[in-house]
């Protein structure tokens, strides 16, 4: 069975910083787009940023650049998101996804993705 495993979500005071980690099992991980989005209370969900476990490709949303880096560690078929002076306005749930053949020009679309995890909570208070 394919299963993504969120966690390391969990309550900081803006600035602060978290990691989440999204271990994969039951596909071949490294030919994979691997993804987190996120969803606010009340707002839809959106893409974070995404990277190509065949050749390191990443990309971000706007909103995240120079504050969140995504990396994978294809030998522990793990993919992580550290985030950097994290906001309130980052608050939300985050989930990660998997997606076989997605092109990075597509990545913010979450139908391009065939797997999710359960979400891990983010709470940044001001």
């Amino acid at each position: 069975d394919v299963q993504l495993q969120a966690s390391g979500g969990g309550l900081v005071q803006a600035g602060g910083s978290l990691r989440l980690s999204c271990a994969a099992s039951g596909f071949t991980f490294d030919d994979y787009t691997i993804a987190w989005f996120r969803q606010a209370p009340g707002k839809e969900r959106e893409g974070v940023s995404c990277i190509s476990t065949s050749d390191g490709s990443t990309k971000a949303a706007d909103s995240v650049k120079g504050r969140f880096t995504i990396s994978s560690d294809n030998a522990k078929n793990t993919v992580y998101l550290q985030m950097n002076r994290l906001q309130p306005e980052d608050t939300a749930v985050y989930f990660c996804a998997a997606g076989p053949h997605v092109l990075l020009s597509l990545w913010v679309l979450d139908v391009e993705y065939d797997y999710w995890g359960q979400g891990t909570d983010v709470t940044v208070s001001s």
